[in-house]
């Protein structure tokens, strides 16, 4: 069985992992050899990530690698950016899937394509078209997949929440939406990079650590307007932010206008991210929303207490109306705060049962959880 994967990305997302760790499950559980697959490159976005792509099959659909030269960063950049993949790959993409004729399309980002592919011209592939993210339907996009989305096969939604919300907007027949959960732990890897050492400054301190794009969506200004109040008890305490993206200027000046550049660190990307989680106190995800949120899960397998705004997303379902963390008021500086003093009062059981009950449910988001979830929609 013949598996394409189309993912073209722009900037350092969790979807990229979501991919090849994806890739990665077929190839390590698939004992009978059933699944051959394959990564379309769009712009040449999967030269970038080698040192993820080690032994999967890449299928470039360009001539010369332009990625570098598309516009990135803000929104408009972006929808440039995806307009001229989508244009630049509409051909190429539609001659491939006749040529090679695979048994499934999984898409996962700039779905439109696909969609539209899939409306004009008749392919003996099947459309999978993957959820990445909150999905956010104005009466455009609505209309849009209303029309175009009769020949998709199945649509994998991340969280159940995602999968009920989709229900509901009658778009798609609800036999074809399935809960696939995203591949997030590779058990031995993040036990091996956990152990890694991090920066000098960050080993004998304690601190709080957040990741994610420097963008409106994560919502980084709440958390560090927050820490300004929640230092003033805990003085000693850091905040560590991992991530690049178009809004750092803004918050570099935010943290020197409330006088905390010695003590919030924007450390920008890391490929490793497992050893930052290791060493610190706790993990406070300030997100508007987030579908799943892949370091609520990857800090709570790592035994670490997790705080997240309750956005009625994958926060809220992972952190199960704070039985598996702490929840607070979704953009509320004053609740975050609170949270943040629950768990600093909470007795030592009360923390361990929080902990115990976020790695269990972490575990759902392993990859032979997502290899024997997958194979059962792959056989449908």
């Amino acid at each position: 069985m013949k598996l394409f994967y189309w993912s073209p990305f722009l900037t350092n997302i969790a979807t990229v992992d979501a991919v090849t760790n994806s890739i990665n499950s077929l190839r390590k559980y698939d004992k009978d050899n059933k699944y051959k697959t394959f990564i379309i490159d769009s712009s040449g976005e999967w030269q970038e990530k080698i040192d993820k792509i080690s032994g999967i099959n890449i299928i470039k659909l360009y001539n010369k690698n332009y990625y570098k030269f598309l516009p990135k960063g803000n929104f408009l950049k972006s929808r440039l950016s995806q307009m001229f993949i989508f244009i630049s790959n509409f051909n190429l993409l539609r001659k491939l899937l006749l040529k090679e004729k695979p048994d499934f399309l999984i898409a996962h980002l700039i779905i439109s394509l696909p969609l539209i592919l899939f409306f004009f011209f008749k392919f003996e592939t099947k459309l999978i078209i993957r959820i990445s993210g909150t999905p956010k339907l104005n009466v455009l996009r609505r209309f849009f997949w209303n029309f175009f989305s009769k020949n998709v096969h199945t649509v994998t939604c991340p969280t159940v929440s995602t999968l009920k919300k989709l229900n509901s907007f009658k778009i798609f027949p609800k036999e074809k939406l399935k809960l696939l959960y995203d591949p997030i732990l590779r058990v031995n890897y993040i036990n091996a990079k956990k152990k890694e050492k991090i920066e000098d400054r960050f080993t004998k301190t304690k601190y709080i650590l957040s990741i994610g794009r420097l963008t409106k969506q994560k919502n980084f200004s709440l958390l560090i307007n927050a820490f300004k109040e929640i230092v003033k008890e805990y003085p000693d305490l850091k905040l560590v932010i991992l991530g690049e993206g178009e809004d750092r200027k803004k918050l570099e000046k935010l943290i020197k206008r409330l006088s905390l550049s010695d003590i919030i660190f924007l450390e920008g990307y890391k490929k490793n991210i497992f050893n930052y989680i290791h060493n610190c106190e706790c993990y406070i995800s300030s997100s508007l929303y987030e579908d799943p949120g892949f370091t609520l899960i990857e800090s709570g397998f790592l035994n670490k207490p997790v705080i997240a705004a309750d956005s009625n997303t994958g926060p809220s379902e992972i952190l199960d109306n704070s039985n598996n963390g702490f929840l607070f008021k979704n953009n509320d500086k004053i609740s975050l705060i609170n949270q943040y003093h629950k768990f600093k009062d909470l007795s030592i059981k009360e923390a361990m049962n929080k902990k115990i009950n976020l790695k269990k449910f972490s575990k759902k988001f392993s990859i032979f959880q997502h290899f024997q979830n997958l194979e059962k929609i792959l056989s449908n």
